[in-house]
């Protein structure tokens, strides 16, 4: 009997010695490793990065456009995809659905859905064309966006969007959005339940 318990004190001595082990790797490797590999980056490349737009067009580049000038660089960049009103496709429709959100068949559009033109303008400028994304001029980005509004029945032919004048636009479902409540997440908005 006595050769079992020492058998067995044996087993739990090196039970515990090797989740101590276990516990000291884990330890190590939770840390992260220096490999002597990069650098921090320098201010200027922070910078070139730093491209968010924000509903209050914080981060717009300085440029300007209309919807008269848009419907070339819309004609020429955006038709194919999106069809000669916004509203064909073969891609995301991008006009119409003004007051189909709460109907049975909603149209999520730019004109029924967006809470905020500068996200247009963001969106437009980072992704858009699809085929050759970030292409585009500033000039051109902001008449693509104001011939899209215009679609929507949101600004005029003439109307010149700019730094200090498209974050003025009030879209139709902006207050359909509200702010997140959780603490955790600042500033963020999320859909209004229904």
């Amino acid at each position: 009997m006595a050769i079992a318990h020492r058998a067995a004190a044996g087993a739990i001595a090196c039970s515990v010695a090797l989740y101590g082990a276990l516990v000291l790797t884990a330890g190590a490797a939770a840390q992260s490793p220096t490999y002597g590999v990069g650098r921090a980056p320098k201010p200027e490349e922070l910078k070139a990065i730093d491209i968010e737009v924000t509903p209050d067009g914080k981060g717009l580049r300085p440029g300007s456009g209309t919807a008269a000038a848009g419907k070339d660089v819309y004609t020429r960049r955006c038709e194919t995809c999106h069809g000669p009103t916004g509203k064909e496709g073969p891609q995301d429709v991008l006009a119409g659905g003004q007051g189909s959100l709460a109907t049975a068949k909603p149209q999520k559009t730019v004109g029924s859905y967006w809470p905020y033109a500068t996200t247009l303008w963001d969106y437009i400028n980072r992704a858009m064309p699809f085929d050759h994304p970030s292409t585009l001029t500033a000039d051109e980005v902001y008449a693509a966006t104001a011939y899209v509004l215009f679609l929507n029945g949101l600004v005029g032919e003439h109307d010149v969007l700019d730094q200090t004048t498209l974050p003025h636009i009030k879209m139709p479902n902006r207050n359909g959005f509200v702010s997140d409540p959780r603490p955790d997440v600042a500033g963020s908005i999320q859909k209004r339940p229904k």
